[in-house]
């Protein structure tokens, strides 16, 4: 005879509780635990994964990170031009990430801070349409800050330049480029 399964209710773990320990005091990533993501929205609702996906890209471990990097990215600038309200607390990280030897998609990250910086999605239909000015959740305002928080820290770009790694080079002067207009 079998018996029906029975329920245990579990604590849920606050996203201090689930970052690794190299995220919550000193080293890489170190900040991520001052930012309210559960308070925030990324495309598919609270952005509380996005610690655990930054420290996946940050593992070492390429195939864990450029899995995790795609997922971040679906999150923070959708179709490569769709940012969210999580994206620009999430820029710093990605520059942050970007410029350690270790990680191992520093080329795609820099990609996507391209994207970032480049999208104007929110922006350009508000030219057409002004009322979207007007909603509760602002995109183009999340546009706005997410431009500015590239913007914020492109004095890391010249190390990035200095790179003997052709892919992140390449990658670096897009980026530049995209920050000059």
């Amino acid at each position: 005879m079998r018996t029906a399964p029975t329920h245990q209710t579990s604590t849920p773990r606050t996203a201090r509780e689930t970052l690794p320990t190299e995220m919550a005091g000193t080293g890489p990533l170190a900040a991520v635990h001052q930012v309210p993501w559960h308070q925030i929205q990324d495309s598919t609702g609270s952005a509380a994964a996005i610690p655990a996906l930054l420290a996946d890209i940050a593992s070492g471990d390429a195939d864990t990170a450029l899995a995790a990097l795609e997922d971040l990215r679906k999150r923070v600038c959708q179709y490569g031009f769709v940012v969210e309200q999580a994206t620009a607390a999430t820029v710093p990280f990605l520059w942050e990430l970007a410029q350690l030897p270790q990680v191992t998609c520093r080329a795609q990250i820099i990609q996507l801070l391209k994207n970032i910086a480049d999208a104007r999605q929110w922006e350009n239909t508000a030219t057409a349409y002004p009322k979207l000015l007007n909603h509760r959740e602002n995109h183009v305002v999340w546009e706005r800050k997410a431009r500015q928080a590239v913007r914020a820290r492109r004095n890391a770009i010249e190390r990035l330049m200095d790179e003997s790694d052709t892919e992140i080079a390449r990658a670096t002067t897009e980026l530049a480029r995209a920050l000059a207009d």
